[in-house]
């Protein structure tokens, strides 16, 4: 399976972390990426490549141009503005409060930002430009007739919305891939999002839309970050409706009860008949993880790789989530070489 990779991504190296009432080392680090890759190459997937340049022009067919402007803008203006620490929001345009895009660099934040906990730093552009680039490479080997890619993209992009930011996303990568697949001829795209928190962003994006199914298994938002996206009642709206799943599941899911989640998933992506299949892979329902509550093991990272690669679709994998705990690597592999059993 073709691996594409940025280096670009350690210009995304922020200090601080706003978790627990503190500000702490970030939970999404550089460190992340490279466990997954010497893991890559340690168990001989396949061929690592650089991602080519594909300007623009993607990116803006998924985000809003003004948004695109403040994230390219924002280090720079941040730091012009006289602050010497990096980017936070501290003021939101709430329920009931005027929604306006400020002038100011501190109002802008808060008016593009849907959590608090990431903060914008020196070359967080760059490296999220990087991995938009990342998951059109491998978006474009799927276009010219890959049965399989891994777009191994840092910082993960699935809460990144048509204008908004957080849960350490920028640019929502997998959004981006779909639409360059619709764009290059894919009559249907399909995303599975396995990430263990909802994909917010991602479900902005496509909720009106019959084009796009966007399916997701997801820590209950009752209980987890996003807390207001990912309930089972959002399904769709207008000519989209019925085009999103959501499978919430509570606190301590173990892997029967998520697999079981995962058929149903994989049921209604048949159904809607594919053409190709985006995974926003994110690792972090092992039971081991620092920010979540699901129960999964290395081992069943294997099987339901298996069961992806059963379902015989053209296949993107996108990584998302997944805190640096050694096992990152292990799991991400072992779903991509499940996958692979199954198609050999």
């Amino acid at each position: 399976m073709l691996t594409v990779f940025s280096t670009d991504h350690l210009l995304r190296s922020p200090r601080t972390e706003l978790y627990g009432g503190e500000l702490v080392r970030p939970h999404e680090s550089p460190q992340r990426a490279q466990i997954v890759l010497e893991r890559v190459l340690a168990q001989r997937l396949g061929e690592v490549i650089a991602p080519a340049d594909f300007g623009m022009a993607p990116l803006l067919r998924v985000h809003d141009p003004e948004y695109i402007e403040f994230l390219q803008q924002a280090w720079t203006d941040w730091v012009a503005a006289g602050n010497r620490g990096e980017a936070i929001p501290d003021c939101w345009p709430a329920r009931r409060m005027a929604q306006r895009r400020p002038h100011s660099i501190t109002g802008k934040l808060g008016y593009y930002a849907m959590a608090g906990e990431s903060s914008i730093s020196q070359g967080t552009w760059e490296a999220a430009g990087a991995a938009a680039a990342v998951a059109l490479t491998a978006a474009s080997g799927i276009k010219n007739g890959a049965r399989a890619a891994f777009a191994l993209c840092r910082p993960p992009g699935h809460h990144a919305a048509r204008d908004l930011y957080g849960g350490y996303c920028f640019l929502n990568n997998a959004a981006i891939a779909a639409q360059y697949l619709r764009d290059g001829g894919a009559a249907r795209v399909a995303i599975l999002d396995v990430d263990f928190h909802h994909g917010n962003g991602t479900q902005d994006i496509f909720y009106e839309r019959a084009d796009v199914l966007y399916v997701s298994l997801h820590g209950n938002p009752a209980d987890a970050f996003p807390y207001f996206s990912g309930y089972a009642d959002e399904t769709g709206a207008g000519d989209g409706d019925g085009f999103t799943l959501n499978l919430p599941l509570p606190p301590g899911t173990e892997f029967g009860v998520w697999q079981d989640a995962l058929r149903i998933a994989l049921a209604r992506i048949a159904q809607f008949r594919a053409d190709a299949l985006v995974v926003s892979l994110g690792v972090d329902t092992f039971a081991q993880d620092p920010i979540s509550f699901f129960r999964l093991q290395s081992q069943d990272f294997s099987t339901y790789g298996r069961m992806l690669g059963d379902c015989a679709l053209p296949t993107l994998f996108v990584l998302e989530g997944g805190y640096a705990v050694g096992e990152i690597g292990i799991n991400v592999v072992n779903v991509l070489s499940g996958f692979e059993e199954a198609q050999a």
